[in-house]
């Protein structure tokens, strides 16, 4: 698809280094939009800025609009509505912990994407690939418990892992929507990809906010230049992500994308004043450690 096998990976990094600031940016918002406000910042704000992208695209390439098959939608449908409940899953999650440590439950969504291979699509588990879980197990087990008892409780730790879970499944909806368009054109199937399951997102939030609890949409709107700001950073992160499930597997890229692991600590640090204890550190090496062991037993 691409003269340059390891472009997914480039992609990929870009991807995790936006997220970041994105997902801070949200963060930052949640205290005064709510969890469901700050989450559709990313999809209300971001939207705009995937048409921009796709109008680029069209611009500057020969690459007609796609015409998807109804096997499509399904597809796209299933990752826009599960990662709307992983997002918010994320953001609740944060308010009970760190940022770094939120981001690194999150990060065992590589392990649970094998799990769900397995249960749903009949994948065998190898013994090396259940070693890798059980490293990242410990780890997650590793970072949440410490003396005298766990701090911000059980609860955001579930929403941590259901977070990781559910994000792992979107990703399969997104992925699976790009290659049923069977576009030699990866970055117009991507791009489209990208407009469509936003503008789901953007739709669905958006009707739910009006009806439901309008007081948060226009909370939303008044601030609107942060929410600019953390929409841009969505959408990049995403436009980077559809590229980079168009070239490689799932489990390749949210393998790899544990380079957010990294990026969160520094933005815990810089934004936030966050430290890391010694038990969170060592819980991350072996999270991180059991996603390598992941990739190498592929």
């Amino acid at each position: 698809m691409t003269a340059y096998p390891w472009l997914w990976a480039v992609f990929t990094v870009i991807a995790a280094a936006a997220q970041t600031v994105r997902n801070a940016m949200q963060r930052e918002l949640t205290g005064g939009l709510g969890t469901v406000g700050a989450t559709h910042v990313r999809f209300l704000f971001g939207f705009p800025f995937s048409l921009v992208f796709l109008s680029v695209l069209l611009a500057t390439t020969d690459a007609p609009l796609p015409r998807p098959a109804l096997s499509f939608w399904p597809w796209v449908f299933a990752g826009a509505f599960i990662q709307m409940v992983a997002t918010a899953l994320m953001l609740a999650a944060m308010g009970g912990r760190s940022f770094v440590v939120t981001i690194a439950y999150t990060k065992t969504e590589p392990i649970q994407v094998a799990i769900f291979g397995l249960i749903f699509l009949g994948d065998a588990v190898t013994a090396p690939m259940m070693t890798a879980i059980c490293v990242a197990t410990v780890g997650v087990v590793v970072m949440s418990t410490k003396p005298g008892g766990m701090a911000g409780g059980m609860k955001p730790t579930l929403l941590g892992l259901a977070s990781g879970g559910t994000l792992a499944l979107a990703v399969i909806g997104f992925r699976g929507a790009i290659l049923d368009l069977h576009l030699s054109n990866y970055p117009m199937a991507a791009t489209y990809t990208l407009v469509i399951g936003l503008a789901i997102q953007a739709i669905t939030l958006s009707a739910y906010l009006w009806l439901r609890r309008p007081s948060v949409m226009f909370a939303l709107l008044r601030a609107w230049k942060p929410s600019m700001f953390a929409g841009f950073m969505g959408a990049v992160a995403s436009q980077f992500w559809f590229l980079a499930f168009a070239l490689a597997t799932a489990a390749s890229v949210r393998t790899l994308a544990l380079v957010e692991v990294l990026f969160a600590q520094l933005v815990a640090r810089i934004a936030f004043g966050q430290r890391t204890t010694v038990r969170e550190a060592i819980g991350m090496v072996l999270v991180v450690a059991g996603v390598v062991l992941l990739i190498l037993a592929y």
